[in-house]
């Protein structure tokens, strides 16, 4: 599938009659799904081109939330060790709608991040969050890892 990315190798088999990917975060093969497509490839895009250290960055972070384990997709975290930056990926036939954003502000109730990215493989957006406000300013591109202010 053609992603608004740029194309990367990854090593992909079949199993079962499904196909997989290997994660080199999670250290394992998982469902090629078109989520995970976007998965691999955004966060590819991340640490080559956009310079983020693969160190600060966690693939499907866990949150207990209510009683209630969630899953972000991804959350950056800055030096200070606490998360800078969640990040939600989509499906490439996902629309990045008010319900996406709605969904990662869950999230920062807990995390209490500053940014904000979301992404369906054709589509990225990146948001600096105005927690005061209750609102979020969008930026006109992901900045490089170092132009964020964390």
């Amino acid at each position: 599938m053609k992603l608004n990315l740029p194309e990367y190798s990854f090593s992909v088999k079949k199993e079962y009659g499904k196909l997989q990917i290997f994660d080199s975060y999670r250290k394992k093969y998982v469902a090629l799904t078109p989520e995970e497509w976007v998965r691999q490839h955004f966060v590819r895009f991340l640490i080559e081109a956009k310079h983020f250290p693969s160190s600060r960055i966690a693939v499907e972070y866990a949150l207990k939330m209510n009683g209630l384990e969630r899953r972000c997709d991804a959350v950056v975290f800055g030096k200070n060790g606490y998360p800078q930056i969640i990040i939600e990926l989509k499906a490439p036939q996902i629309a990045l709608n008010q319900d996406v954003f709605d969904q990662i502000a869950v999230y920062n109730s807990k995390l209490k991040v500053n940014y904000f990215i979301v992404s369906n493989g054709l589509q990225h957006c990146c948001c600096r969050v105005d927690a005061e406000n209750s609102r979020y300013k969008f930026l006109p591109q992901i900045p490089d890892y170092q132009e964020f202010e964390f």
